[in-house]
């Protein structure tokens, strides 16, 4: 990853943030706790929530889509106020509603009301994907940035997991809304800790470019064409990603299985190898560089994928690791090249990522839903295939070629 050139625009490039790194790190590690267990708790009782409004699987999966895809129409609003306030401030006020929203979901008492307050959660956790590469990269030191990067991201697969299965082995024993509220009260702990670590620093500069406004900086982020690579591996690869684990609870709760939910839902756990694999990442890069391990991470998904077509359990759960151990080797890749890719719009490059990362959770998600509902797993699993050899393709073809034996510490992937 090439370093930005010039000092960056982020808020705290001098000795303090510099000294801090640790803070930062922690920080940023509890917000991606916080977001991601919240975000996508309910998907592990979406068959509780099927059977309780009587629900098809893919009306189910609205509950997911739709706080997706408020969170991807939320970033780039969420990244004109982090430069207008501070992204820190930003995203301690996205906390503190995103903390509340969540109670309020397992109280909703219609499947129409939960998706309402589902938006609203959503909505508000847009501030720290939109926000915390940003600034990450502008307060980190930049020997620093790979290592804190890794950890942020993987915070983000220990929420996803541990939002997952708190949420799955509480809701099968006693229903999926003491399932929510014990995710809820978690969720709230971490973004807690996040709101009080957060540094603010000094209030940021305006980025270079900024003259003609906020609409010029995205400009700016859509404009270099290369950052569209990193556009479409979100898009594509978590699309996949959240068809997969959106559809596999009730696979697993059919016939020929019939595993108890509680079971079902420790299924989650293969997200402890997303959580070694992005905060492993740099050294992977390091051997191999960035553009070969982000194509051949879109492969693996796509085998991992075909894996689970298989019909005993253990070649499912195979299948389900490599795609996850993937996934977050991609992500924790493309999420960062994105942020650095365009120096003098770093907060509208991250949330144009974040919103195709998202638009591709809500999107593809339903239509996942969609073909597993006329197909089965096999429909589903051929449009996740599709998807993430499409975004290998296209990650090979069009990502940066370094020079030869150039190594990049200031990397985060």
């Amino acid at each position: 990853m090439t370093a930005a050139p010039g000092p960056g625009p982020g808020p705290a490039n001098g000795p303090a943030a510099a000294g801090r790194p640790g803070r930062l790190t922690a920080a940023l590690f509890a917000g991606g706790i916080a977001t991601f267990a919240e975000l996508y708790a309910v998907q592990a009782v979406l068959p509780g929530l099927a059977a309780e409004f009587g629900l098809t699987e893919s009306q189910a999966t609205l509950a997911v889509s739709v706080a997706t895809g408020a969170l991807a129409l939320s970033v780039l609003p969420w990244a004109a106020w982090g430069d207008r306030v501070g992204r820190a401030r930003a995203m301690r006020a996205s906390a503190i509603v995103a903390a509340i929203s969540g109670l309020l979901v397992a109280l909703a008492p219609t499947f129409t009301l939960l998706l309402v307050v589902r938006a609203i959660s959503g909505a508000a956790l847009g501030a720290l994907p939109a926000l915390a590469v940003a600034h990450l990269v502008s307060s980190a030191p930049p020997a620093r940035v790979a290592g804190i990067g890794g950890l942020y991201i993987a915070g983000t697969t220990i929420g996803g997991l541990s939002g997952r299965v708190l949420t799955g082995a509480v809701g099968g024993l006693f229903g999926w809304r003491w399932g929510l509220v014990t995710t809820a009260v978690f969720v709230a702990v971490a973004a807690a800790v996040f709101a009080v670590l957060l540094d603010s620093g000094p209030r940021s500069r305006r980025p270079t470019g900024a003259g003609a406004g906020q609409w010029a900086r995205v400009r700016l982020a859509l404009a270099d064409r290369v950052v569209w690579v990193f556009y479409a591996q979100a898009f594509l690869l978590m699309g996949a990603f959240v068809t997969v684990y959106n559809l596999l609870s009730f696979r697993l709760l059919g016939d020929p299985y019939r595993l108890p939910a509680s079971v079902v839902s420790l299924l989650f756990l293969t997200y402890l190898v997303g959580t070694v694999s992005s905060s492993g990442v740099g050294r992977l890069v390091a051997a191999l560089g960035r553009r070969r391990v982000l194509a051949g991470a879109g492969a693996t998904m796509a085998v991992g994928a075909a894996i689970t077509l298989a019909a005993p359990l253990w070649w499912i759960l195979t299948g389900l690791i490599l795609l996850t151990l993937s996934f977050f080797v991609a992500h924790a890749i493309a999420a960062t090249w994105a942020g650095e890719r365009v120096p003098a719009a770093r907060s509208q490059a991250s949330a144009v990522y974040s919103l195709a990362y998202y638009a591709g959770s809500s999107l593809v998600g339903l239509a996942g839903a969609a073909l597993y509902a006329r197909f089965g797993w096999s429909g589903s699993t051929a449009l996740v295939v599709a998807s993430t050899g499409t975004a290998a393709v296209v990650a090979f073809l069009g990502a940066p070629r370094p020079e030869p034996g150039v190594v990049r510490p200031s990397s985060p992937s």
